[in-house]
């Protein structure tokens, strides 16, 4: 495994021979509170988005990389489901946000980032969240650190 950056950095290197981002980010040894793993279970984890939409961005995703859904057996398939349900509970619980977007980028025309490990988008969006900001500059504004956010959902994430 390459080894990261400055602090905080992961490797730019998104797919060393072998292992994909996610499980590169669990085989790293650094503690939760760092990787920002909000829940672990026995087939899926759920983790903050490094890089979010909106502040609470939530990634459910299989410890087994598989790129395509129908790759996942019937243990994963649930677990994954209901962590994603756990995911919109917990955020809600957390932000209180005006709605939630969940959905998948599948397959290299849907533009995933990680391709080769499918992972599930969980964020709470509010009716004012899109603004000149992200539409002239591509840049979004959050109004917690992702350690705030860490701490908020891993308080609210459910039983």
């Amino acid at each position: 495994m390459a080894a990261a950056g400055a602090a905080g950095e992961w490797p730019r290197d998104p797919q060393p021979p072998g292992r994909t981002l996610f499980e590169k980010i669990l085989a790293s040894g650094r503690p939760d509170s760092e990787t920002h793993l909000v829940w672990r279970g026995e087939k899926v984890f759920a983790m903050l988005n490094r890089f979010p939409y909106s502040t609470g961005h939530v990634l459910v995703v299989p410890y087994r990389p598989v790129a395509d859904l129908e790759d996942l057996n019937s243990a994963e398939r649930r677990e994954l489901w209901d962590a994603v349900a756990d995911a919109v509970s917990a955020i809600k619980a957390a932000f209180e946000p005006d709605g939630m977007n969940v959905g998948l980028n599948l397959g290299a025309g849907a533009g995933p980032s990680v391709p080769d490990h499918l992972h599930v988008h969980v964020l709470p969006r509010w009716r004012s969240d899109t603004n000149f900001m992200t539409a002239v500059a591509d840049v979004r504004v959050l109004p917690l650190t992702l350690q705030d956010a860490w701490e908020r959902l891993r308080a609210t994430w459910p039983p």
